[in-house]
């Protein structure tokens, strides 16, 4: 074999850089990916904006549906699903459920979406 091919060879065998990094938690990975599972509907995506943009990031559920043109049982069906991926807590209040977004879980996703590749420790 000549020489530039044994080098070529072993410059292809090396690891790149980055192979000794960490790990994200798999509790950690597997709470983010509910996250981004909550909002791959685009309605969940409309609802938690509507909630975000609201004066105060509450909503009544009686003003929802109409809203966005769903029917209350599409309604409670999409917001259980955002209930159960933690992204908006809820409050009975007489008849109606009041939902308010949690901001610090859709600021877990930011932080993890504004992750730039390079800007790691290691990768």
């Amino acid at each position: 074999m000549p020489e530039h091919s044994v080098v070529a060879s072993a410059a292809a065998d090396i690891c790149c850089a980055g192979s000794t990094c960490e790990l994200m938690p798999a509790v950690e990975s597997a709470s983010l990916a509910a996250v981004f599972k909550a909002l791959s509907d685009p309605t969940r995506v409309r609802l938690l904006r509507y909630l975000a943009d609201s004066e105060s990031g509450t909503a009544c559920a009686c003003h929802l549906p109409g809203a966005l043109g769903i029917s209350q049982p599409t309604l409670s069906f999409h917001m259980k699903k955002l209930h159960d991926a933690g992204l908006v807590t809820r409050d009975k209040r007489g008849r109606w459920v009041h939902y308010t977004v949690v901001r610090e879980r859709l600021a877990q996703a930011r932080g993890f979406l504004d992750v730039a590749p390079g800007a790691g420790a290691c990768c």
